[in-house]
């Protein structure tokens, strides 16, 4: 009987290792149970991603009659805080605190914006919605009280996922440093399928009440959940905050020049904004496809982004057992936009016969490729980097991310908004617009494909390259 508990227990334990990509970074100080409480930061963020880029998008331009343009927009305004992404990073690796705390202040007040924003987003929706009492409202309020809205939470979403990357670096040695951050994305994904899957189930019978509720309760879950992650994952630590007390000021031009003069640096940051152009510019169109031009359902179209994220979670699955084997990473981010590219064909072919089917497909293929592209471009960044600023290396992967894919929202709600307004003597079916900005996602996935080629002919010997990398910027950070 105890050798059979034996058996039975060892079995359970190996689960993680086995089918949880990256569940091997886990230690004896810092075991898996850890590391996924403090990935409940990014299940906030999968879920932010979800509420905004999929259902609130698809309402609003379809039940609410806001125009694409508008809406594209208002979900491009993080933006704005996208490319400081490396800079709070840096801000809080330098950070000063008479308790040694570094990274907790900064997730923190992500979370207060996130909550904001939430909090303000119920209103802004009542008034565009004409709903109850707020018919006569004028209409400018509900724009800018959404904008608004969709400012704090995106501004809470960079720090908060951001600073918490950072400090789960923190945690493990660092050699493990790419397999942890793997592992907080693997949590996004996951966050973002369950939401997906939850938002779609509560709002079967859509009403704007309904939908008011969803996202209050999201506002209250997105606090206990990141107060959770936080609880006790940076230890106090007087004689770190007396050191930094002392430590001479560190400039954040000098630190990013010195990244920038790492080889082959400048071209993935290329490859990654082009590759994130490609697959980005659809978040904010495919869901709104489906049902303009597909006629899905608001539950539907929800559930689409659940597909979405499972699609990129075996691409994160798949990756991390290529890389983990030695893989060389710029082949595997030429893998992964080229996995894209059919997935567009397969959805420009559901306008043209495919139908739902061809839709799926091509929308789970676009997910599987991004997975393959986003975990590659993440390895590749953090190798490429010397050994002492991996930390700016992910902020200034995530800021180029982040821009790019903020960028591409709002360009394709502008593209479709203009071919929408041309005359109607002009002959254009319902989804000429979509089918546009989706023939130019394949076309920037091909650029990033040929920009591509150099990084996926070098060798994979990453350690080799990280090592010279480092000893090369030595020399320029010497005073």
């Amino acid at each position: 009987m105890l050798e059979y508990r034996r058996i039975v227990l060892h079995r359970l334990a190996t689960l993680g290792p086995r089918y949880l990509p990256f569940a091997d970074v886990a230690t004896k100080d810092v075991p898996l149970s850890r590391l996924l409480r403090l990935a409940l930061f990014q299940v906030t963020v999968g879920m932010a991603l979800v509420l905004m880029v999929g259902t609130l998008n698809r309402v609003m331009i379809v039940e609410l009659s806001v125009p694409a343009s508008l809406v594209g927009t208002m979900l491009a305004l993080p933006i704005i805080f996208a490319p400081f992404r490396a800079f709070i990073g840096f801000k809080s690796d330098m950070h000063k605190s008479a308790l040694g705390l570094r990274r907790l202040p900064y997730i923190w007040k992500g979370t207060l914006y996130q909550f904001g924003g939430f909090a303000v987003m119920p209103f802004a929706l009542l008034v565009l919605s004409g709903y109850g009492e707020s018919f006569d409202t004028p209409r400018w309020i509900g724009y800018s009280s959404a904008a608004l809205a969709f400012l704090l939470v995106g501004a809470g979403v960079h720090m908060v996922q951001t600073v918490g990357l950072a400090l789960a670096t923190d945690l493990v040695e660092e050699d493990d440093q790419p397999k942890v951050v793997g592992l907080m994305y693997v949590m996004l994904l996951f966050g973002m399928v369950i939401s997906a899957l939850a938002f779609g189930v509560l709002l079967e019978n859509y009403s704007p009440g309904r939908l008011i509720q969803v996202i209050q309760g999201t506002a209250v879950v997105t606090v206990v959940l990141n107060f959770c992650a936080m609880w006790k994952q940076e230890a106090r630590d007087r004689v770190r905050a007396q050191a930094m007390a002392v430590a001479p000021p560190v400039a954040f031009r000098n630190a990013w020049g010195s990244l920038m003069q790492t080889a082959g640096m400048m071209r993935l940051l290329v490859v990654i904004a082009l590759g994130t152009f490609g697959f980005g510019m659809a978040d904010v169109l495919l869901e709104p496809y489906g049902g303009e031009a597909l006629g899905l359902s608001v539950a539907s179209t929800t559930k689409l982004t659940a597909l979405l994220a499972a699609g990129t979670l075996l691409g994160f699955g798949l990756a991390s057992r290529m890389l983990g084997r030695g893989g060389n990473p710029g082949l595997t981010t030429m893998h992964g936009a080229l996995i894209g590219i059919p997935g567009f064909l397969c959805i420009i072919f559901s306008a043209y016969g495919g139908g739902s089917s061809a839709f799926l497909l091509g929308t789970a293929l676009i997910g599987f490729g991004a997975g393959l592209f986003g975990h590659a471009t993440l390895t590749a960044t953090m190798r490429a980097a010397p050994k002492d600023k991996v930390g700016l290396a992910l902020g200034a992967w995530g800021s180029v991310q982040a821009t790019a894919a903020g960028i591409g929202m709002a360009l394709a709600g502008w593209i479709r908004d203009v071919i929408v307004a041309l005359p109607a003597d002009t002959g254009l079916s319902v989804e000429t617009p979509y089918l546009t900005v989706f023939s130019l996602d394949t076309a920037f996935l091909v650029l990033a494909v040929l920009i591509a080629i150099p990084l996926a002919m070098r060798r994979s010997g990453a350690r080799v390259h990280h090592a010279t990398a480092s000893s090369q910027s030595n020399p320029v950070e010497a005073p």
